[in-house]
């Protein structure tokens, strides 16, 4: 009997390679698929997760509250010093009460608030919270919060200390006089600073140019600011002479 003609490939149906083939590209392109949709799940802001991150930092004898060996663990893992002006940032987006403590609910809100679950998150957020200084009137706020926040609770004023750290950490790289007015408190009388000082500091570093010139004595700064314009300008004048 005469062979039949050869059927083409194409009316035989796909051969057992392609059948291989496309079962391992249909298996690629579901284990895509679902390592895609557990990537959006992980990088899914999760406060259980939140939590379990902050107990990290805490103790049994107080696991509500994250204190100065807890805050010294947490500045490594997201690489920053306790003195950076991210971590006054942060405390700041936290409403954090006590300089060197986080409780759980000013973690979480703060953390929320950002949708960091993780110290790689919070990394990636640290640039974000440097550049919220840039906004001058939310520099204002949080230069407000920082007296606040840093001052001793038991003292209605601040010590002169602290004052000065916190304002190297906030103006001393913005306000060119600042050297001389560190400067000035280290000569001075002060033991602490009040709020209405704290403030006018401030005030006076926007608005007062370098060489003094629209300083009005009469105006209503306060003694501290009177002087430190009679000193610097009696230094310059030394210097001048000199």
């Amino acid at each position: 009997m005469p062979r039949g003609k050869r059927r083409s490939t194409a009316e035989m149906g796909p051969s057992e390679d392609d059948r291989h083939s496309s079962k391992r590209q249909r298996n690629t392109y579901q284990s895509s698929q679902s390592s895609r949709r557990y990537s959006k799940v992980d990088d899914a802001f999760s406060q259980k997760r939140c939590i379990a991150w902050f107990r990290e930092y805490t103790t049994p004898d107080d696991p509500d509250t994250l204190g100065p060996e807890g805050m010294e663990k947490f500045c490594e893992d997201v690489g920053v010093e306790p003195e950076n002006v991210a971590m006054l940032v942060l405390a700041y987006k936290m409403g954090a009460k006590n300089m060197g403590f986080f409780t759980q609910s000013e973690w979480l809100k703060g953390l929320t608030d950002l949708q960091c679950d993780t110290a790689g998150k919070v990394q990636c957020k640290l640039d974000y919270l440097r550049n919220l200084l840039n906004e001058s009137n939310t520099f204002k706020v949080i230069y407000r919060y920082a007296y606040d926040f840093a001052r001793d609770k038991d003292q209605r004023s601040m010590d002169i200390e602290t004052a000065k750290a916190m304002l190297q950490l906030l103006l001393g790289k913005h306000w060119p006089l600042y050297a001389q007015f560190a400067q000035f408190l280290e000569q001075s009388k002060y033991k602490v600073i009040n709020k209405d000082q704290w403030c006018n500091i401030l005030e006076f570093s926007r608005t007062i140019s370098n060489d003094l010139n629209n300083y009005d004595v009469d105006g209503a700064w306060p003694v501290m600011l009177d002087e430190f314009v009679e000193w610097l300008r009696l230094v310059r004048t030394q210097a001048t002479i000199s």
